[in-house]
């Protein structure tokens, strides 16, 4: 209750052009009084018993149509069978907004009088939600679109394992992710005018014959621009290239840049699209598990100078993300290695139930050939942690910070290396033990989170103690970290998973021997 249900069913009722029906209107009709009333009078198990009348005759109408069902139908089984029929979209919101919106509200809740029993609900609703719904969409008033997004999902093509996640940043956009979403481009293309394909080359090699396809069943896609792997050419020289062979191809401001590969072709694609005539549509293809769990979202474009890593950059949010953990398969088994310290970094940012599935996964090799399913879960999991982040603070003034933990050494080792020495992931293992480490100092974290992460790291192949620059070389590249303001470093720690703390500014001894415990 108080989600938002109702705002989004009227937005998505009037984009599409279908009839939009409230249960809790029509059974309010029905009674011939106020919900509140006959709840009081009649008691809950007579509420839902007319509530379940109604719901199985909505859900029977024929034809498309748009329904906002009342927050409990769903605890019915013969509605819960029913919606297996239907699109669901659970409009997702937290506990604390929610109970906020239930005492505001004009109408009079009969189950949002008591604080307990009322977060009691959402804890045994939400998991229903959940398993029977295809698409997520964040409560609030950016939602313009989401109906639409989420109708793709049913579209010839679409493997049903797909979902749909809508990201609020910007004027809001779908992410969908899942097994096969790559082989759906088409049927979920939201973009507009022609596609122009920027790719990795060797991914384009393994998946650009699938995308082509798909895409081509859209619109007409011209001549892929390929970029060679590595961030050592995520430059403004490699940049350039890639726009004058867009204007070679004759890409116009109403096209389309579909971004294919890993975190380096993201970010240069979306940066190549950003500035393009302006600014162009871009969607966003990910590949490797840092693009995945990460970089894809948010709207962060940009590319490195030799002085420091992103420095050149513009935010320009993705008009669709497709997201296929199959393709996973391909990596390279270092690359597949380096994205988990990404997966790390957000457990850490989330806590709770996502912390312990990062914990219980293992190794994203066995991950990736044993339980396809479960790294799909970690992965969406790690979304939804980076679009809510996003949605809050879209362009880093504050709380998106947050996921920088472990990014101000990481930045500062790929920089005074020359961006050849370490893959992004790697630098960002190590960069998150020396902030755990500082954590522990300044915060009082429990160490065992600490150890906890380096056994993590280690298993899955990643550094855990390093050879190169001096420490004063590194301490120097970390004073150039876009989040520095003034003489403060604005470190991001963590106090206990789920509890980061964003602008802390150690002392300079700390840092230094966080980074020296990591050496060999």
């Amino acid at each position: 209750m108080a989600a938002g249900k109702s705002t989004l069913a009227r937005h998505s009722a009037e984009r599409l052009d279908w009839p939009l029906a409230d249960s809790d209107l029509v059974l309010q009709e029905r009674l011939g009084e106020s919900i509140p009333e006959f709840f009081d009078r009649e008691g809950e198990p007579a509420f839902r018993e007319r509530e379940r009348e109604v719901v199985l005759e909505l859900l029977q109408s024929p034809g498309p149509g748009v329904v906002a069902l009342g927050g409990g139908a769903v605890e019915a089984a013969e509605v819960r069978a029913a919606l297996a029929e239907h699109l669901v979209v659970h409009v997702d919101v937290d506990v604390e907004t929610a109970w906020a919106r239930a005492l505001k509200s004009s109408t009079k809740r009969p189950l949002a009088r008591d604080r307990d029993r009322f977060e009691a609900l959402y804890e045994r609703r939400f998991p229903l939600y959940e398993s029977l719904a295809r698409a997520s969409v964040t409560g609030g008033k950016d939602v313009d679109g989401a109906g639409e997004a989420a109708v793709a999902l049913t579209r010839a093509g679409v493997p049903d394992a797909v979902r749909m996640l809508w990201s609020r940043a910007g004027e809001g956009h779908p992410v969908y992710v899942g097994p096969g979403a790559l082989g759906a481009a088409g049927a979920l293309w939201t973009g507009q005018g022609r596609g122009f394909v920027v790719a990795d080359e060797d991914v384009l090699a393994l998946h650009g014959d699938q995308l082509l396809a798909s895409l081509s069943e859209a619109t007409e896609v011209a001549e892929p621009v390929t970029v060679a792997p590595g961030e050592q050419h995520k430059n403004l020289a490699e940049a350039e290239r890639v726009l004058r062979a867009l204007a070679q191809r004759g890409m116009q401001r109403g096209d389309t840049l579909v971004a294919l590969g890993g975190g380096v072709t993201g970010d240069l694609a979306g940066f190549c699209g950003a500035t393009y005539q302006r600014g162009v549509a871009v969607m966003q293809v990910p590949t490797t598990v840092v693009a995945q769990v990460d970089s894809a979202y948010g709207g962060k474009t940009g590319v490195d100078l030799p002085e420091a890593k992103n420095y050149v950059g513009v935010f320009h949010q993705p008009a669709a993300v497709l997201t296929d953990p199959t393709v996973l398969a391909t990596l390279p088994v270092e690359e597949l290695r380096a994205g988990y310290a990404e997966v790390v970094k957000t457990g850490l940012i989330s806590g709770g139930a996502v912390w312990e599935r990062v914990l219980a996964i293992g190794t994203l090799e066995q991950a990736v050939s044993d339980d396809l399913a479960a790294l799909g879960a970690v992965i969406e999991d790690c979304v939804r942690t980076k679009l809510a982040v996003v949605a809050a603070d879209e362009h880093d003034t504050g709380a998106r910070a947050a996921l920088n933990l472990g990014h101000t050494l990481a930045h500062a080792l790929e920089s005074a290396t020359g961006y050849g020495e370490f893959r992004h992931g790697e630098a960002v293992a190590l960069g998150l033990l020396a902030a755990l480490r500082i954590s522990e100092r300044e915060l009082g974290l429990d160490g065992g989170v600490r150890e906890r992460v380096h056994d993590l790291l280690a298993a899955n192949g990643l550094p855990v103690s390093f050879e190169g620059p001096s420490t004063d070389s590194l301490l120097a590249h970390m004073d150039r970290d876009k989040k520095r303001r003034g003489a403060q470093r604005n470190l991001v720690l963590l106090r206990a998973p789920g509890d980061v703390a964003v602008g802390v500014e150690a002392p300079d001894d700390v840092i230094v021997n966080a980074v020296d415990e990591l050496r060999r």
